[in-house]
């Protein structure tokens, strides 16, 4: 089966050497020549657009950033919308508003071509070994046609609903508990040490207690390892918790510990930290930014 994947980033590229892993043919596409490149010398087959990468596929996916270039990649000159041959779905990974991903499953459906709304959660390495996790929202027959690929890319496969821009929702529920944990645990840490404390010693010591998280330990076990590798910017996490704070005001539900959160990520994007490891919410003796 050819799937057509745009956006080879730090998650899409992981995500098209699975799917080679699966035995599916994979033609990508990105704007960065340097992520194509990467794609090149990887061994997957790169096009010169979005709609030349998913023509005559049955899945297109999509691995960006954000509305703007999701709308792009769809509905632009050379989209998804406009392949000679479209796809019969398309997988919608980034983290989106539910409102722009009902708009886009809206008028993907007027072009002939489903939507599955799949925000994923894991990082790269888990992209990579399809263990990460996916919150799916689709009719249930497009989910259960998908599932075996879907079960082969997410060891977490849910599916959530059946109402587009519902995967969104979770996501977003997600992202905004995960920004929390980071600050929290940013925040820990660096009291640790200004109490003298071994800061290694003490994260060992909260990853087996109450206080562990996931998303505490595998940034802040990067961060006091002297690792900068770029896997998760800090513009994203500003971006999602933005995103959640929003969903929230027009739920009409007050989240004091999330605001806050956000506004710490905020504070680390003004301060020029914005295409840093969101590892980087932690500094040595509390110095964050």
């Amino acid at each position: 089966m050819k799937i057509g994947l745009v956006g080879a980033g730090a998650m899409g590229l992981p995500i098209a050497l699975r799917l080679r892993d699966l035995d599916q043919e994979v033609v990508v596409r990105d704007v960065d020549p340097a992520r194509e490149a990467a794609a090149r010398e990887a061994g997957l087959a790169v096009a010169a657009s979005a709609a030349a990468a998913v023509s005559g596929a049955a899945l297109a996916v999509v691995v960006v950033v954000d509305a703007a270039q999701t709308r792009e990649v769809l509905f632009g000159a050379d989209g998804v919308a406009f392949a000679t041959e479209r796809p019969s779905a398309v997988l919608l990974c980034p983290t989106l508003a539910p409102e722009d991903t009902e708009a886009y499953a809206a008028a993907l459906a007027g072009r002939g071509i489903g939507c599955i709304d799949a925000p994923m959660s894991g990082g790269p390495a888990r992209a990579r070994d399809g263990t990460m996790s996916l919150m799916v929202a689709c009719p249930l027959a497009t989910f259960t046609h998908w599932q075996p690929l879907l079960q082969g890319l997410a060891a977490h496969l849910f599916h959530v609903g059946e109402r587009p821009g519902d995967g969104a929702r979770t996501k977003l529920v997600n992202n905004l508990l995960a920004a929390v944990n980071l600050a929290g645990a940013a925040e820990a840490l660096a009291l640790a040490e200004r109490l003298g404390l071994d800061a290694a010693t003490t994260l060992a010591v909260i990853e087996h207690s109450s206080g562990a998280s996931w998303i505490g330990s595998d940034r802040l076990r990067r961060a006091l390892a002297g690792d900068e590798r770029v896997l998760a910017r800090v513009a994203l996490l500003a971006k999602d918790s933005a995103l959640a704070l929003a969903s929230a005001a027009r739920a009409g539900v007050e989240v004091p510990l999330g605001r806050a959160a956000a506004a710490r990520f905020a504070a680390a994007v003004e301060a020029g930290h914005a295409d840093a490891d969101d590892s980087v919410l932690w500094r040595p003796r509390g110095a964050a930014p």
